[in-house]
């Protein structure tokens, strides 16, 4: 079983720009219901098919698996909800562990949230500085629920 242990933050501030290296990201939804997702992804040149559970706490299965890049364009072209999640994703090394900073464009542009993996929920971790808020239980960070309530919306 796959199991993700995830934790997501606001930032209040970005230092975390000077040593930050960003990849783009196109992804879309195919079904969401029940607190599962099925999600379509790209980034760069290759495209990935991920299933996911409900969250508990900050914990859900997650299954992800590599397809070939048009695979993936001819879902999100067809078979994927509108708008599309679009986002910068940046990757930053801090206390021995890799954070995930997103920065979203499009219709949720204006959004920057921290994520850190974990290998135990109750894995305790120094936040860097440039972390704020702790929004891991909010649905409204979910960016299943940014495709049909985007953060320009709010």
């Amino acid at each position: 079983m796959a199991q993700e242990i995830e934790r997501k933050y606001l930032l209040k501030e970005d230092s975390w720009r000077k040593i930050a290296q960003g990849s783009v990201y196109c992804q879309g939804y195919i079904a969401t219901k029940d607190k599962v997702t099925v999600r379509v992804r790209i980034v760069g040149k290759q495209g990935y098919l991920t299933i996911k559970g409900p969250s508990v706490e900050c914990s859900r299965l997650e299954f992800e698996y590599p397809i070939p890049v048009e695979d993936a364009q001819e879902m999100l072209n067809t078979l994927c909800q509108k708008p599309f999640i679009e986002k910068i994703r940046y990757k930053v090394e801090w206390g021995g562990l890799i954070w995930e900073i997103d920065e979203f464009d499009g219709l949720n542009k204006g959004l920057i949230l921290a994520e850190v993996e974990l290998s135990d929920p109750n894995q305790q971790i120094s936040l860097p500085p440039w972390v704020g808020e702790e929004v891991t239980q909010d649905p409204r960070y979910f960016n299943s629920y940014l495709v049909t309530n985007p953060f320009s919306q709010w």
